[in-house]
């Protein structure tokens, strides 16, 4: 299978479980691979043969922008979830990012990977 990355998405959001993090947009860093076949789009030229990674970002930050996660945990299975079901991939790994979380580190992060079949 082959993979198509997004990296580094910057998306400003409500996250985290202290006060101030309740009140003030932080930036996340987001990672995303997803798992999918790309012949039939390299093949032909056509994007609707593939996963556009345009309206993935855009969906996702859209997502999170409008969301109030407390754990970037949940943020992370709940946009694993929304990847899998709403653009049709099989696998996606997802690595999210809060570099505002830990003083004197450049950031904080969650992986996943999760699967249509899990």
């Amino acid at each position: 299978m082959d993979k198509i990355l997004i990296r580094g998405l910057k998306i400003r959001a409500i996250v985290g479980i202290l006060p101030w993090e309740r009140k003030i947009p932080q930036t996340l860093l987001l990672d995303v691979d997803l798992t999918t076949d790309i012949r039939a789009a390299a093949a032909s030229e056509d994007i609707s043969k593939t996963v556009d990674y345009s309206a993935v970002a855009e969906r996702l930050t859209v997502f999170i922008q409008e969301s109030r996660f407390q754990l970037i945990e949940t943020l992370a299975e709940r946009c694993a979830g929304l990847i899998l079901e709403e653009f049709g991939v099989p696998e996606v790994r997802l690595l999210v990012g809060k570099p505002e979380a830990v003083p004197a580190t450049d950031t904080v992060c969650i992986e996943i990977n999760r699967s249509r079949n899990a």
